[in-house]
């Protein structure tokens, strides 16, 4: 028989006597469970955000789905499915006489809108946040105070005006009364004032006008804030509804949002209804997307400081 070593026989009971430390056990549940809890916040995340993703994109499937259907095809909620379309409504709505006008229309209401709104805020903005005049912060509050006047309260008495003026009917008409934006001067405002004094400070030293010190310095650095107030003012222009239907009396002079509204007052079938509504969304969409990179930094460098 082998001769057993009572120092080892020792060591081995006094091992197996020691207790198991619980704090590693609970480390490790405890990372269990935190590990758990992420897991159920992750897939509750992406379920809450594919729902309202589906819930927001949903329109305008249906929107296109439909408009791709046959007039008398159109019954819900089977018509929903992408089955037997066709292009019949888009070629009706393109060759219908007064769709292209009011494209046209539309497109002039928006751009000029966009260049002019853009020019007149950045000159506004730049004053409001550099220069210093008597009065800068009173005309500043009270030219912002504008924001809280209903949009319906002034509609009459500016249709009046532009109606005594002679703007009825005219491009003039329609895109002037729109140029006084409170929120876009606001918004360049707030993202001029960020910018360093000191490059004004060493154009002025080398003899740059204030003309050259907006063209060549204010504006390069405002790319930003101008792609953001640019979508917003095409968007806005392009789905503005109210002000081109009053001042816009006779159907030449209708933009897209107005003709497309007046299709659904004839006896005009939806498909054709929904391919227009189409036509008008393709654009805005598009300029979203182009624009969509100093979209996002505009908005998160123009955030409201003190």
């Amino acid at each position: 028989m082998t001769a057993v070593d009572p120092t080892t026989t020792g060591r081995v009971l006094e091992g197996a006597a020691m207790p198991v430390r619980p704090t590693a056990t609970r480390r490790r549940r405890g990372r269990k469970g935190a590990s758990d809890l992420s897991l159920r916040g992750k897939v509750l995340r992406y379920a809450v955000l594919s729902l309202a993703a589906v819930v927001t994109i949903f329109p305008f499937y249906a929107m296109v789905v439909l408009s791709l259907k046959p007039a008398a095809a159109i019954d819900f909620p089977a018509s929903l499915l992408p089955t037997n379309l066709t292009t019949e409504a888009y070629g009706r709505v393109l060759g219908a006489g007064n769709i292209g006008t009011w494209l046209v229309n539309t497109l002039v209401y928006s751009v000029v809108s966009v260049v002019a709104v853009l020019l007149l805020a950045s000159m506004a903005g730049y004053a409001f946040a550099k220069k210093k005049f008597p009065g800068r912060e009173a005309m500043f509050w009270s030219f912002l105070a504008m924001v809280m006047v209903p949009y319906h309260v002034t509609l009459i008495p500016t249709f009046i005006l532009i109606a005594q003026a002679g703007g009825l009917d005219t491009y003039w008409g329609l895109i002037l009364p729109t140029l006084a934006n409170a929120q876009a001067v606001f918004l360049m405002r707030q993202f001029i004032l960020d910018l360093p004094d000191e490059l004004f400070e060493a154009a002025k030293l080398d003899g740059a006008s204030e003309w050259r010190i907006f063209l060549r310095i204010v504006l390069p650095l405002c790319k930003p804030i101008l792609a953001t107030l640019g979508t917003f003012v095409f968007l806005w222009h392009w789905n503005d509804f109210l002000w081109p239907l009053i001042i816009g009396q006779g159907t030449d002079h209708w933009t897209l949002t107005v003709g497309i509204a007046s299709l659904q007052q004839q006896d005009v079938p939806l498909n054709m209804v929904l391919a227009g509504a189409t036509i008008s969304f393709v654009p805005i969409f598009a300029s979203y997307l182009v624009a969509q990179r100093f979209f996002v930094e505009g908005v998160t460098s123009s955030g409201i400081k003190g």
